[in-house]
Parts: structure tokens; C-alpha cells; sequence
């Protein structure tokens, strides 16, 4: 017989408590709910990657949702607005095929899209970096930092149009800010990490009790998005299905005819010809 419904639930919540003992920073849904309107995490996070020690968060927002009613949308996990007005899109990736060239240019001209109310001149769009923390070093230069910049090739000077690009490899170590905060955002014990700061945010969410509750709550969410999306996902598999049998049913009954030719079967059946081939020589 199968477990009581309490004793699935009791198994279920200590299996969601393993995983948010091995959650790190890396991982993007602890990312963002440690992150999530904390200005003191994000300021230390941000003056570190981009070396500006006097750089002062206003403003920080996850899993922003930025729409685009003709193409592809996207969620960015921080949108932070600093001082000076300049916008901050930070990624965290684990896949090296989720940091991609093309993507960061698209979250470019997504936070773009969102940076300038209509009527305004181009000439206030504000500056806008694009950040991606990488498990792996992405670009397999050993370096600890990549900053991307356009520049007029003939003379190669910059073309500074306001628009920045930064891959921080995750995977590096050392002495520096940047090297321990890429360990802190590798370590699953709060204890180990050496900014106070992210240790107890850390600590928050896999110690206290409050912090706990919010991320078993988000685990749950997660996985009945997963089935949700699971469900739509074998729905349209059997639309497909579908189509696809009616396909198959109508050139056999074309074919058991046998007026047609060939083409014109593969034609009215919306298969291609070599399927109509292989149909006949069954």
C-alpha cells in the first residue's frame, strides 16, 4: 500500500528541506528571493562587480517581467536602479548555453524598452548594465571578469553609447572582493561566507523559521508551475497527436483509392512525400 497523506507530506517537506540546505547563491531561485528588495545585498553585490565603491542602490526588483506583445518575452532575476540613474539587469546562470552573446544583447534592449517613458529625447536613456554571474568561466580565458564594450573598429576608440555587457566568472578564486564574493555565491553554509551580509540573508532563509516557511512555499509553487507547464505541454503533444493521426488516416484511405498520385496525396494530407512513400511500401 502507498504512504498516508500525512506520512507523503511529512517525506515531501524534509526532502524540501535537503534542498534548501544545499541552495547557494548561484542557484536562481535562491538568488532572487535573497536578493528581493534587499538594497544592502545588491549595493555590495554591484560595487564589487563594477568596482565603484561609491555606488548607492535605490531600488531592486526580481523576476521582472518585461512583456513583448509581438516576440519573446523575457523574466530578468534583478532589475536595480542606482543613484546616478543608471539601470542594472543581474543574471545568475549555471548552463553556459543560459549566458549566451545574443541573450545578453536582448536583455540589453529589453531593459532598454522599459528605461524611456514615450516623448522623451534618446538622449536620456540611461545607462544600462548587463550582468551575468556564470558557473563556469563562459569564456574559457581564466580571467575573472569579462566587460564588453562597442568601439569604432577603425580607430578603436569606445563607442560609448551607455550600454555595458559584464560576464563574472563564477568559478574563480582569490583574495579579492570579486574572488570571495564568488565563493560566498558558491557556498551552501551562511557560516563559510565571508560578507556578513550575505550570510545572514542567507542565514534567514535556511535557518530561521519564517525564512524556511518562505522558501518550502516557494519550492511548492515552483514545482506546480513545473506540472502545470508539464500538462499544457502534453496537452498541445496530443493536439499534435491528433493532427497527426488524421494526417496519416487520410492518406491511407487516399491511397487504398488509388486514384491519386503521390504528390497530390502528400499534398491533401499535409505529409511530405517521402512519408506517403513509405505509407505505400508498407
Amino acid at each position: 500500500m502507498g504512504l498516508a497523506v500525512g506520512e507523503q507530506q511529512y517525506h515531501a517537506r524534509q526532502k524540501d528541506l535537503e534542498r534548501i540546505k544545499r541552495f547557494r547563491l548561484m542557484d536562481d531561485v535562491f538568488f532572487s528571493k535573497c536578493f528581493e528588495t534587499d538594497t544592502v545585498c545588491t549595493q555590495l553585490m554591484l560595487r564589487i562587480i563594477l568596482d565603484k565603491p561609491d555606488l548607492v542602490v535605490l531600488d531592486v526588483r526580481t523576476q521582472v517581467f518585461v512583456a513583448n506583445l509581438l516576440n519573446r518575452s523575457v523574466r530578468l532575476d534583478i532589475v536595480a536602479t542606482d543613484s546616478q540613474g543608471r539601470r542594472i539587469n543581474v543574471e545568475v546562470q549555471r548552463a553556459d548555453s543560459g549566458a549566451g552573446k545574443r541573450r545578453a544583447r536582448y536583455h540589453a534592449s529589453m531593459m532598454d524598452s522599459i528605461s524611456l517613458e514615450k516623448g522623451t529625447d534618446f538622449d536620456q536613456l540611461p545607462e544600462v548594465y548587463i550582468i551575468f554571474i556564470t558557473e563556469h568561466d563562459v569564456m574559457g580565458k581564466g580571467r575573472p571578469l569579462y566587460q564588453v564594450e562597442r568601439c569604432i573598429l577603425e580607430t578603436g576608440e569606445r563607442f560609448d553609447d551607455g550600454s555595458h555587457i559584464l560576464y563574472v566568472n563564477g568559478a574563480y578564486r582569490d583574495d579579492t572582493p570579486l574572488g570571495k564574493l564568488m565563493h560566498d555565491f558558491a557556498c551552501s553554509e551562511p557560516a563559510r561566507m565571508y560578507f556578513d551580509e550575505l550570510s545572514q540573508r542567507a542565514s534567514f532563509f535556511k535557518e530561521s523559521k519564517k525564512g524556511v516557511a518562505t522558501m518550502c512555499r516557494i519550492l511548492e509553487e515552483v514545482v506546480e508551475e513545473g506540472r502545470q507547464q508539464g500538462r499544457q505541454e502534453g496537452r498541445q503533444e496530443g493536439r499534435q497527436q491528433g493532427i497527426k493521426e488524421n494526417m496519416l488516416d487520410t492518406a491511407k484511405r487516399m491511397l487504398t483509392d488509388g486514384k491519386l498520385p503521390l504528390e497530390m496525396i502528400a499534398d491533401y494530407s499535409g505529409l511530405p512525400l517521402e512519408e506517403v512513400l513509405k505509407l505505400k511500401q508498407a
